[in-house]
């Protein structure tokens, strides 16, 4: 391993990197707060301004897997829908196969330069997370109970309140709910069998009450539809903290463009679009590759320069106060300051735990005692 290699994977880099994200994330979130005053005055300005502050946090995750692991994202796509990228609204349908099935989506969207004004549909637990779920809440994200009862409502508003955004946005949606494991994905092929579906070998069965009301809620302002496949060369199995180590991966994501002609149809649509991405991700694992042209979106400097200067900002008053206190000499202050690092060393790991699959959501496990959605 060269010396940069090994740095990488120093615990202390890692810690350095979550106290930046925080830190940074916690102040944007602050003056996030301060900006509901346009809202009443200037609802478009509110929005474009929420839109970059909202870049500063999540192109910190993207310049982790962009310029920190080196990871190469290769697209593979219709040449003519490339040039469309990027220039208009769209849904985008992503597998949820990986730990980091999301910060690969988040990169797509970066490509395209539309990661600050990206939406998702996503579970209501997440709005009361600092930093990111706080950001999401000033992008008007969409959050669901998972309780389509209950949230119907709710996401039909949220969704129509979409209409007049000023940016152009994608909106990200893992129609499976949930990422696939073994487990789920043997409760799910019971919904399949109970309901007369095709089985599915390497998807959960697609829910779709809530792609329907998004694309007849969004219709009007959304050009297309993305159907998006992730995968990985080599049978690479990508972790969050293997990023934060500097491991490199290799992703392949075949996007071909699409739109159900009938809001009516959409479950038909949905349930054949699923049947088409098994039999790519089959082609895939037989052949290693998709379909498609493959190209590699030219890499934005402006989530590493994003990072540089939050990292400028917030390591020196960081590195002057622990110079100070080690100058102090004082017991109790050293003791004080070990304290936090254990504590910021359990923060680190919760927030790379959130990501894991063993430790995921167990929505999906008990689809054999629900109606599936």
């Amino acid at each position: 391993m060269d010396i940069v290699g090994f740095l990488k994977s120093q615990f202390i880099c890692h810690l350095l990197i979550c106290y930046i994200f925080i830190v940074s994330g916690l102040i944007i979130n602050f003056i996030q707060l301060f900006t509901l005053i346009l809202w009443p005055i200037n609802k478009q300005l509110f929005r474009r301004i929420n839109c970059r502050l909202a870049y500063c946090i999540s192109s910190q995750m993207v310049m982790l897997l962009e310029w920190w692991s080196g990871t190469d994202c290769t697209l593979y796509t219709d040449p003519e829908s490339y040039h469309k990228y990027g220039k208009e609204n769209a849904i985008v349908i992503l597998n949820h196969n990986f730990e980091i099935d999301f910060l690969c989506g988040w990169n797509f969207c970066e490509r395209f330069g539309v990661l600050g004004s990206s939406k998702v549909l996503a579970k209501k637990e997440l709005s009361y997370m600092p930093v990111i779920g706080w950001m999401w809440y000033f992008l008007e994200i969409v959050f669901c109970k998972r309780k389509w009862e209950e949230d119907r409502k709710t996401v039909v508003q949220k969704l129509l309140n979409l209409r007049d955004y000023p940016e152009n946005f994608w909106f990200l949606i893992h129609c499976e709910g949930t990422r696939f494991t073994e487990q789920k994905h043997q409760i799910s092929m019971q919904v399949a069998k109970a309901k007369g579906l095709p089985k599915l070998k390497y998807h959960l069965l697609p829910r779709t009450k809530g792609f329907a009301v998004t694309v007849q809620c969004l219709r009007n302002v959304v050009s297309a539809v993305y159907d998006s496949t992730l995968n990985f060369r080599n049978n690479e199995n990508p972790t969050l903290l293997g990023v934060l180590n500097g491991k490199k991966y290799h992703a392949d994501l075949y996007v071909r463009q699409d739109v159900p002609e009938d809001e009516q149809e959409c479950s038909t649509w949905l349930h054949k679009l699923y049947q088409e991405k098994d039999a790519f991700q089959e082609e895939y694992y037989r052949t290693g590759t998709y379909p498609a042209v493959p190209v590699i979106p030219p890499r934005r400097p402006w989530t590493l320069l994003n990072w540089l200067f939050w990292a400028l900002l917030l390591l020196y008053p960081l590195f002057k106060l622990l110079i100070n206190m080690i100058n102090s000499g004082s017991s109790l202050t050293l003791a004080s300051f070990a304290f936090v690092i254990i504590i910021a060393s359990v923060g680190v790991r919760w927030m790379i735990g959130v990501t894991e699959i063993n430790k995921g959501s167990t929505y999906g496990n008990n689809d054999n005692k629900q109606k599936q959605k």
